[in-house]
């Protein structure tokens, strides 16, 4: 792994790359770390239409284990989908690919608007280790886009510089009709409805200085389920990008011992 200083996300230097042709397109996942028996593996999916700022937090779970950050239809590295999809859909393709990988129980990890998706795939593919929701979207207060965007804008001044900057390849690759369509799908899926279904450990984790997602709503979510667990770190929104290795000691414990706190 490279070496940074404090205010520059560390990358892995190497990824392995693959391709999987399912319903809904063609998915491309990246991984990190090997395999370390009986350690789950760990299935990561990518945020709203980006996902490289995920690969330093990636790289942090591929110190102990394997670990795949997930691209979903139409967005990153993987192709377009056949239509344009609703948050129930991307839940499908990942309960798909999921399957088609037989990896075993793994955990199942969203950050940000990927919780949404993470906890859809994990009501279709029940059979996992665990469910982890990072930065949770969209609570019951924020659901319209004026609101989204203004607690969008107030995360941002917690944010480190550079971030934006490397969301922006990314960006263009959706382009912005399908930028703003995946906003408003996920502005009508109510989380708390897939959380609820889940029969699995699941452990909420969000940055103290997040402004997107409150710690009310991380409390709330873990409620819902009877081995639910909320648990904070440092950083804001995107923790992972510079803080990576906050969320690995957490869900560590509950790829080791099958619970979530």
């Amino acid at each position: 792994m490279n070496t940074r200083d404090q205010d520059a996300p560390v990358f892995p230097d190497h990824t392995d790359i693959s391709y999987y042709d399912g319903d809904f397109g063609r998915m491309r996942s990246r991984a990190v770390g090997r395999r370390q028996p009986p350690l789950p593996e760990v299935v990561l999916v990518q945020g709203m239409g980006v996902s490289d700022y995920l690969l330093p937090g990636l790289a942090a779970f591929g110190e102990w284990t394997r670990a795949h950050l997930l691209e979903l239809p139409g967005f990153a590295g993987s192709g377009d989908p056949p239509h344009e999809m609703d948050v129930r859909e991307f839940g499908a393709c990942v309960a798909e690919w999921l399957s088609a990988q037989d990896l075993g129980r793994v955990v199942l990890v969203g950050h940000s608007s990927g919780t949404q998706v993470a906890a859809r795939a994990a009501v279709d593919h029940p059979d996992l280790a665990g469910v982890v929701l990072a930065s949770p979207t969209v609570d019951p207060m924020a659901r319209s886009m004026p609101r989204l965007l203004l607690r969008w804008r107030l995360d941002s001044r917690h944010e480190p510089p550079g971030l934006s900057e490397s969301h922006r390849p990314e960006w263009k690759r959706a382009g912005l009709r399908r930028m703003l369509h995946i906003a408003r799908v996920h502005l009508d899926d109510l989380l708390e409805e897939s959380v609820a279904q889940l029969r699995m450990p699941l452990l909420v984790i969000r940055g103290r200085e997040d402004r997107i997602s409150t710690a009310g709503w991380g409390r709330q979510l873990a409620t819902l389920v009877a081995a639910g667990h909320y648990t904070e770190v440092p950083g804001a929104h995107t923790f992972p990008w510079l803080v990576p290795h906050a969320w690995s000691p957490p869900v560590r414990y509950l790829a080791e011992t099958g619970r979530a706190g």
